[in-house]
């Protein structure tokens, strides 16, 4: 089932319009997204709202309240600071709006069950950004491990290794800090842990280390984890914005009893190894097929994402990373950083002492 072409679009409001709001608005304002249009823009710094208002004609606020008492809105894409996401979560669900959250949905697991539960009861969807999932070469290696193709896997890989400078972490006050953001872990390799746990399953225990190298900030900048699946594989995560002069890479390998598969390029967008035991004969075209080149470093999938989120809302099915799933790689972040925090292999299912991650 399809959502109807006739409806009209979905409107909906940026809350925040910082650097993500770029990408979100283009496709919004632009009418890319079959089935929803920008219908207002907001951010306590007004100016910064003013250049979507102006590009796309479209209403600017400085307060969300505000915003959501005057215009007929659908949804609200929260991509305000990491740190306020949840915040802004248990505010806007009063309105009984439908929710998009950028990653991460919250920095503690006990800010995320709260937004969880406020979105359940005034009964909004809430839908937090994990856009790679919609890559192309993604789907294609989800679709296989769902076959089985794998067999008995062994081990999951994922390398971000990336450049962000010292003016990056200017620009806000709240960059790179404990209170407001976390590290690498909990902003640029997200997307990577959450597809990483995606493909090969809850995680039983990780072992963590991490360093701040290259840039003044509290959190971290390069970081490595070891991960124990409860189906008994094993895992790397190896994350960094210390990567200089430029962006090398966002990978995920998988390898299992039966076959092996390497997406690259900066943003998991690039099919660089299928090989399976038993070959299909689509097998042949997947390198050429399952690749594309992602539009800047926010990769493919915000496009397929807010479709995906049209379709969802308007045939009320399920939605790929709802507030739960979301909340799966937030545990898990806060237990690589609880193991940093002790030097200690910690267990998943924890209630975090020691991880900074969220807290003053």
């Amino acid at each position: 089932m399809v959502a109807d072409p006739i409806a009209p679009p979905l409107k909906v409001a940026l809350f925040g319009c910082g650097r993500i709001a770029k990408r979100h608005a283009e496709l919004l304002g632009n009418g890319v997204i079959t089935g929803a249009t920008l219908a207002a823009v907001c951010d306590c710094d007004r100016s910064r709202a003013q250049v979507y208002s102006d590009r796309f004609n479209v209403p600017v606020y400085r307060d969300m309240d505000a915003m959501l008492q005057k215009e007929d809105i659908d949804i609200v894409s929260i991509l305000t600071p990491s740190g306020l996401h949840a915040e802004h979560v248990l505010h806007l669900a009063s309105y009984g709006k439908h929710l998009i959250v950028e990653k991460p949905m919250a920095l503690t697991l006990e800010d995320a069950d709260a937004a969880i539960e406020a979105c359940d009861r005034h009964g909004c969807k809430l839908f937090v950004v994990k856009q790679n999932r919609f890559n192309v070469p993604v789907v294609k290696l989800r679709q296989a491990l769902e076959a089985g193709r794998f067999g008995k896997l062994v081990m999951g890989t994922v390398r971000v290794r990336w450049c962000r400078r010292q003016e990056y972490y200017d620009r806000d006050a709240w960059r790179g800090t404990w209170a407001m953001d976390g590290g690498v872990l909990t902003n640029q390799a997200s997307h990577h842990i959450d597809l990483l746990q995606w493909m090969m399953g809850d995680v039983e225990s990780v072992m963590a280390m991490s360093r701040t190298a290259l840039v003044d900030i509290e959190a971290e900048d390069t970081a490595v984890v070891i991960l124990r699946f409860r189906n008994g594989a094993l895992g790397v995560i190896e994350a960094t914005t210390a990567t200089r002069p430029k962006d090398l890479e966002g990978s995920l390998s998988i390898l299992g009893e039966n076959g092996s598969v390497e997406i690259g390029g900066f943003a998991v967008n690039q099919m660089k190894v299928w090989n399976f035991a038993e070959e299909l004969p689509e097998d042949r075209e997947v390198l050429e097929k399952y690749s594309v080149n992602p539009p800047n470093v926010y990769g493919y999938g915000h496009q397929a994402y807010y479709e995906h989120v049209v379709q969802s809302i308007r045939n009320n099915t399920h939605q790929l990373v709802d507030g739960l799933e979301g909340r799966r790689s937030l545990e898990l972040i806060n237990a690589i950083y609880e193991s940093i925090e002790t030097g200690r292999e910690v267990q998943l299912r924890f209630r975090a002492r020691y991880s900074r991650l969220g807290r003053t």
